[in-house]
């Protein structure tokens, strides 16, 4: 990372890439990551609705449950885990693939930086893009929420937003949104690592896209708990 980013200054290299690598990471990912945070918003609803049934508890406190548990933890964590593996497993396959190949051999026999062309693009648009689609799963998850407990009979919609604003914090989309940076880097990071120093062919390379998909999910539960820790 140190060489990755000691050649930010040469933009005019790898900006055409940088875009490239937003899209691939960020807009193509969208469909998985609102499908995977709708269906976390339904179920969290729904467990919540069961395991709050009674009469003596406000149907609001639903609304109370579920937003900030979406914010904080379920939007940005689940969406984590699915970028580990699409996004993860891909940038380390592809560079795997360059490396054993020969071709990242030949960009620098060209007097090419691979560092700069390669990985440092795939790492800002980790960083750039994985905000937007914590944003995104947010939004899906709470607005799934909002319907499967209207359509449920669980509570109205009125009584799910004014239970979601009364115990609102800024603090919890801030610390959600920098959890997806953090979240961002440690993808992109990792698995531009391991897919770079890719060694023994096509077992390097399937050896290389697992470790890179596992090692990202081990080290997003960490960064959880530490992040948490540290703002909460």
């Amino acid at each position: 990372m140190g060489r990755a980013f000691a050649s930010i200054d040469e933009i005019r290299m790898y900006w055409k890439n940088l875009f490239i690598q937003m899209v691939r990471i960020g807009i193509d990912s969208v469909p998985i990551v609102a499908l995977a945070a709708a269906f976390s918003g339904a179920v969290l609803t729904v467990q919540t609705a069961y395991q709050l049934e009674t009469p003596f508890i406000p149907k609001t406190i639903i609304g109370s449950i579920v937003a900030p548990s979406i914010m904080l933890e379920l939007g940005v964590v689940v969406a984590g885990f699915i970028l580990a593996g699409r996004v993860g497993a891909r940038i380390a396959a592809e560079l795997g693939t360059m490396r054993v190949s020969e071709q990242i051999d030949a960009l620098e026999v060209m007097g090419l930086n691979s560092i700069a062309y390669l990985i440092l693009p795939r790492v800002l648009a980790g960083i750039i893009m994985f905000p937007m689609l914590y944003i995104v799963s947010c939004i899906v998850g709470i607005g799934t929420g909002i319907f499967t407990g209207h359509i449920g009979g669980f509570l109205s919609v009125s009584e799910f937003l004014e239970g979601a604003r009364q115990f609102f914090s800024l603090l919890d989309p801030l610390i959600g949104f920098v959890k997806s940076l953090t979240f961002g880097f440690i993808i992109t990071s990792v698995s531009c690592y391991k897919g770079y120093y890719t060694t023994s062919g096509a077992v390097g390379v399937g050896d290389s896209t697992t470790q890179a998909a596992v090692l990202s999910c081990v080290f997003i539960l960490v960064a959880d708990l530490i992040v948490a820790t540290l703002l909460l």
